[in-house]
This record gives C-alpha cells, structure tokens and sequence, in this order.
C-alpha cells in the first residue's frame, strides 16, 4: 500500500468516486437492521400501553430509512475530504461534551444526553468518530511518524494522540460514561497500531489509560455501585441487581431454539427497557441461542468484511479509516454482549442496529458510509 501524506490523497481522488460499493458489506448493513427492527417491534410492543405499541418500532423505522440515506449519501462522497472536517468535528464533540454536563438531561445518575425536541443527541457518538478521523488525518499526514523507535522521539509523536485521548476521555468521566471511555481508548489504540506505532508502546499507552479508569471506578460511587452488583447481582435483587437477573432469566429461558418470536416472558414488567441496552437478551430468549449465534455470525462477517475493506484500501488514509470504524462497531458489540450476559459490569452501552435510539442509528449509518465511500475506491484488480 503506498504511504501518502493527505495532499496527495486529495491530488490522487479529486472527483467523486465513481465505483461500485461493496455490495457484501451494503447487504450485511442493510440484513443486520432488517432482523434489529423485527426484534425492537417484538421487544417494545410490551411497552405500549402508554405511547401505543408500534410507538418505539415507527420512530425507530424512521430514522433507519433516514440512516440507510445518510449511508448511500456518504458513500457518494470522496472520503479524502473527510479528512477536512477532522478538526471541526474534535472541536464540535468537546464543546457538546462540556454542554452537556450543563444542559443535558439526568438519566439514573448519569449525565449524557442533550434534548434537542425532537429527538436527542448523545454527545459521546460524535466524540467517537470524530477521534478515528483526527487519528486518521494524523497519521496520514505524517507515514513516518512512529518510524524513530526512540525513547524521546517516540513520546513526542504520541503525545498529541494522548492530548486528544485525555480531553475527550476526561470530559466523558465527568458524565460519567464509562463504556465510552472504554470504546474510545480501545478504538485509539488500533487506530496507533494501524498507524505503526510498536507493540509495546501500545501496551504502555493502553495501560495507563486503563489503569487510570480503573483508579477512577475505585474513587467514584457510581461506578462502584455497578462494579458491586456485577460482582453478585442477587445480592440486591430488588433493586440495582434487578437488571442484570431479569436478564440471565430471559438468556437461559430461550434454550437452543427460543421461546419463538414475539413470545418473550421479561419484556413484560420484568426487563427494564427490553428495547435498548438489553435487546439481545430478548433476542437469545425468542430465537435461542441459534439465533444468536446466526445473529452475531452476521456481525462477524460484517467486521471481517470492513477490515478486508481497510487492508484494500488505495491509500493510509483510507485504511485508518475503516480500520477504526470497524474496530468500533466490533468492540461495541463485544460489551453489550458482555454486558447482558454479566460478563463485565453494566456500562449502558447499546447494540448497533439493534438497540433504540434514532441519533445513534444515524451516525452509524453515516460511519457504514464512510466504509462504503472507501471501497468505492479500492483499485480495480489487474492480473497483469
């Protein structure tokens, strides 16, 4: 893959890309939102005796359809010109981060949304690609950047990266936001690796980035609360483990083969909000755990197919791209998985395309785009 600094990349691809996306990875989006619809209608119907059954699936069948136009539009656009926006969106996220601790709307003690009418925007998903973008542009700008394996020349260029990682992590502690912190501090870590950064500085910069949240869950009662009920959510079973049981209920309720679709028993009164962060727990006790398998097969192939995309790409920049918004999605699935089978502690993190949430479904829909305007580039295979 050629190493090229942006101006070139911009030089190389000025017009609009004028290739077929990649009809597999389109396909898969597209497939994964289809089922992701099919199970909010099944989880959410219990909750309409106030706002009315398909209330939660219309709002949700709206912003997909939306969603699906925000990622054909991306995918029409030259994706070397993201790299102009890299800046403005880092500078648009911190700003909302810091707003939203003044005029954002308290959720069981967390702080993350901002209430815009008619739908609301959580601050947090604009940080996460703004900061794949800001890596990317980076990087890109610079191909020998982690080239001097020194001591001094080495902490100098990953400083920066370090700068931007603590202003944006730093500022979703305060909300608190844990499983953003998480996300954000992995998906960084990639993005250096693809970058060319040595493994054990990665190692170093991932520990201090994890060590330090695990100083700040010990320190914050908050997040020890939650690492309390992780640790044995029987023991508070009417109250903050409630959540987690229900849940591990509905998981071994399903079996192999599920109690079949629209027949789950926890939506009723006993899930909190089966529609969200624990969609997959009714999604394993109506379809089983076959259907969950299929479910995250799918997902896999989606990841697997998005990084075969970035190691196509016709350029760094493209690579790091698709790199980090891959990563994303594959780690976020990851922990909400973790988190309704109690692997790790309740984090609200959401499942893509599953999970409620019209904001957050758009700005996925516009990052799948952003894959799909690089694969709309990938050379043409020449046998010769």
């Amino acid at each position: 893959m050629e190493q090229t600094n942006l101006s070139s990349i911009r030089k190389e691809i000025a017009r609009p890309p004028k290739g077929p996306m990649d009809l597999p990875f389109a396909l898969l989006v597209i497939l994964l939102n289809g089922i992701g619809l099919v199970m909010m209608f099944s989880a959410s119907y219990a909750l309409g005796e106030e706002v009315g059954p398909s209330y939660y699936v219309t709002r949700q069948g709206i912003f997909m359809l939306l969603g699906l136009a925000a990622m054909l539009l991306v995918s029409r656009l030259n994706y070397a010109y993201f790299s102009m926006f890299s800046v403005p969106a880092v500078a648009v996220s911190l700003v909302l981060l810091v707003l939203v601790l003044f005029i954002g709307s308290d959720e069981k003690g967390a702080v993350r949304w901002i209430n815009l009418g008619l739908f609301n925007i959580q601050p947090s998903e604009i940080a996460k690609i703004a900061v794949i973008l800001m890596f990317a542009t980076m990087i890109s700008a610079r191909p020998d950047r982690f080239e001097d394996k020194r001591l001094i020349p080495t902490v100098r260029s990953i400083a920066p990266f370090l700068g931007i990682l603590l202003a944006v992590v730093g500022l979703i502690a305060l909300q608190p936001h844990f499983s953003a912190m998480i996300l954000i501090i992995a998906v960084g870590g990639v993005m250096l690796f693809m970058g060319g950064l040595a493994y054990r500085w990665i190692a170093a910069v991932g520990g201090l980035g994890f060590a330090g949240m695990f100083v700040l869950i010990n320190f914050t009662k908050y997040a020890a609360a939650r690492i309390a009920t992780w640790q044995n959510p029987w023991s508070d079973l009417q109250g903050s483990g409630w959540q987690t049981v229900q849940s591990l209920y509905a998981i071994a309720s399903g079996g192999w083969l599920g109690l079949g679709l629209g027949q789950s028993r926890q939506k009723y009164s006993y899930l909190p909000e089966p529609h969200n962060d624990f969609i997959f727990s009714i999604v394993a006790e109506e379809l089983g755990l076959i259907g969950v398998f299929l479910v995250l097969f799918l997902f896999l192939l989606l990841i697997i197919r998005g990084f075969w995309i970035a190691l196509h790409a016709r350029d760094r920049f493209g690579t790091l791209l698709v790199s980090g918004v891959t990563a994303l999605l594959a780690i976020q699935v990851f922990l909400n998985v973790a988190v309704v089978t109690n692997l790790i502690p309740v984090t609200g993190i959401s499942m893509p395309f599953f999970s409620y949430g019209g904001s957050s479904l758009m700005i996925q829909m516009a990052e799948m785009g952003v894959v799909l305007s690089v694969s709309r580039q990938i050379p043409a295979y020449n046998p010769s």
